[in-house]
């Protein structure tokens, strides 16, 4: 059997990077950033209170209480020239420019809040409530460096060093199918023999929780000239696509029989439990990578975590690799076959301990949505004691 780290391997030397593309900014959360983006302008671009108070002279405030003019009021965005005197007072809003001659805010909570004249309660030294010119940005500074996911707080600061289009890497677009004359639509009643379609829902989310575009294409029987049909009517618009099912050893297995005859798609056992059959290659003029991952709901997630989602992060312009992990306990006595690297569905708790949950069965779809963990038994283990320390993936 194949192992799952040249499984891996496999397909992080096919899949590539998406081509970078010029974006509104509105459309660009969630993708890589493909360029360096600096500022035009130093960032606050001028002096401004902080809050909405008073601009004086700390001078004139070092002995409190003191009364003093108020001679004017500036508020944010106001684009006129003022000053303030000794012995004066201006009342300013927040974000507001700062007057000439001030040299700190008063925060209108340590006043009486005139607006003729201002009785000041509390001192303030020099700078107080004042954001100085450049303080968060430096003129012509990078404020971010390309293969940074942008996130709401990236697409901020583009949008604050005045950029409307960015160039990024795209989020990849998913086409999730799957396969089997068994499956039912959620919200149809069930006919002898039937079960709901469960795989294309958690794929899809595990695409768009991943940072892609999940698109879901319903389920496919098990004839393999409409499987291809299906599939070459999505072609065009999917960077990559995900079937389930169809891959195993027995008959009516309609992935590996519409696959296999291309030549560009390899079907292999791997040494893993669960999620054993695995196919991947790539189709069409375009050659889309395509992941064929096993029917079983719990084989198909775990395939997703350990061979989509690295992929996933290649294709989007970010560092890809095998799943990050982390040390932790078992609570109870573990089994696993041996020449195959278990991933059992397990908690990890705040202590560092993990319990595998009950249910390790590849149908038992509950058991994974209780668990929080995948723990990892190499190959060469069958047995661990309670205690054992043991590598996890987070889910």
């Amino acid at each position: 059997m194949k192992s799952v780290d040249a499984h891996l391997a496999e397909i992080l030397a096919t899949v590539r990077p998406l081509a970078p593309l010029e974006l509104e900014l509105e459309q660009a959360l969630g993708t890589t950033l493909a360029e360096e983006v600096s500022s035009p302008v130093p960032l606050p671009p001028f002096d401004n209170s902080a809050m909405d108070g008073y601009a004086v002279r700390a001078a004139d405030i070092s002995d409190v209480p003191v009364t003093l003019p108020v001679i004017d009021d500036v508020a944010a965005g106001s684009d006129e020239l003022r000053a303030v005197g000794p012995g004066h007072a201006v009342r300013i809003m927040t974000g507001a420019p700062l007057p000439a001659g001030a040299d700190t805010v008063v925060p209108v909570e340590w006043t009486d809040g005139g607006t003729v004249s201002v009785t000041i309660n509390r001192s303030a030294g020099e700078g107080n409530a004042i954001r100085r010119a450049g303080e968060d940005v430096k003129l012509g500074q990078t404020v971010l460096e390309p293969g940074t996911v942008i996130r709401p707080a990236q697409l901020g600061i583009i949008a604050g060093v005045g950029r409307r289009r960015v160039w990024v890497r795209p989020r990849p677009r998913i086409l999730v199918l799957s396969t089997g004359a068994e499956l039912v639509e959620p919200g149809l009643p069930l006919g002898p023999g039937q079960i709901w379609d469960s795989n294309s829902f958690t794929l899809t989310a595990a695409v768009r929780e991943a940072g892609g575009e999940g698109f879901r294409a319903g389920t496919v029987g098990d004839d393999p000239a409409v499987f291809l049909e299906q599939l070459d009517s999505h072609l065009v618009r999917a960077d990559a696509i995900i079937t389930s099912g169809g891959v195993s050893m027995g008959a009516y297995e309609p992935v590996k029989e519409a696959l296999t005859p291309l030549g560009t798609v390899r079907f292999d056992k791997v040494a893993m439990q669960p999620g054993m059959p695995q196919g991947f290659g790539v189709v069409g003029e375009d050659q889309v990578p395509i992941f064929a991952l096993p029917g079983n709901p719990v084989s198909s997630f775990v395939s997703f975590m350990l061979f989509v989602r690295p992929a996933l992060d290649k294709m989007r312009g970010l560092p890809a690799g095998p799943p990050a992990t982390e040390t932790a306990h078992v609570t109870t006595p573990v089994r696993s076959p041996a020449g195959r690297r278990s991933y059992l569905r397990g908690m990890l708790a705040a202590d560092g301990t993990v319990a595998p949950v009950r249910g390790q069965g590849s149908h038992q779809l509950a058991a994974l949505a209780s668990a929080n963990a995948l723990v990892t038994v190499p190959e060469d283990v069958t047995e661990l004691p309670a205690g054992s320390a043991v590598e996890v993936i987070r889910l």
